[in-house]
Parts: C-alpha cells; structure tokens; sequence
C-alpha cells in the first residue's frame, strides 16, 4: 500500500529531523549555543511511550525519550504489514 510506505516515510523523516535537532541543540554544533529543549520535538512524536520512561533509571532517561518514537513506527510498520497481507490485490 503506498498510502503506508509514505506514512511510515514520513514518520522516519520527522523523527530523523527531531534527532538531529536534539543532538545539535545538546552538543552545540554548528555554532549553536546550547539548549536544555533541544528534544521537545521527540515528545509528540513518541507519545504515549514517552510518558512512561519514567520507570527506567535517570541515567537512561534520555535514551528512553529519544528511542520511544521508534516505537511509534515499528507499529506502524506492523500494522501496515498485517493489513497488506489480507489483500489480494498489490496496489
């Protein structure tokens, strides 16, 4: 289905951008001053798992919130995944 291959595109785009931003914004490169909000753009992006990081220790906190919204896309890979498969026909 080409309508998830572009969903699933676009989500890997935003949560590429959101990461580069993150660690821009932390590290200071490119001349950047740093930025204790560099990762607000992960949040939406990994919600509702990103509320729940907060089980993990603090050290991997951080981790946490930047990993969950790869979470987001491998359901939305999976779900595409399962509904292509009960299709017949390959559009």
């Amino acid at each position: 289905m080409k309508l998830c291959r572009w969903v699933i595109g676009v989500a890997w785009v935003l949560y590429l951008v959101a990461l580069a931003l993150l660690l821009i914004g932390t590290f200071g490169f490119f001349g950047q001053e740093r930025d204790p909000l560099a990762g607000v753009f992960l949040v939406p992006l990994g919600m509702p798992w990103v509320l729940w990081t907060d089980i993990f220790p603090e050290a991997l906190l951080p981790w946490m919130g930047a990993l969950s919204p790869l979470l987001n896309i491998v359901i939305l890979t999976l779900l595409c995944r399962f509904f292509q498969t009960g299709r017949t026909d390959n559009n």
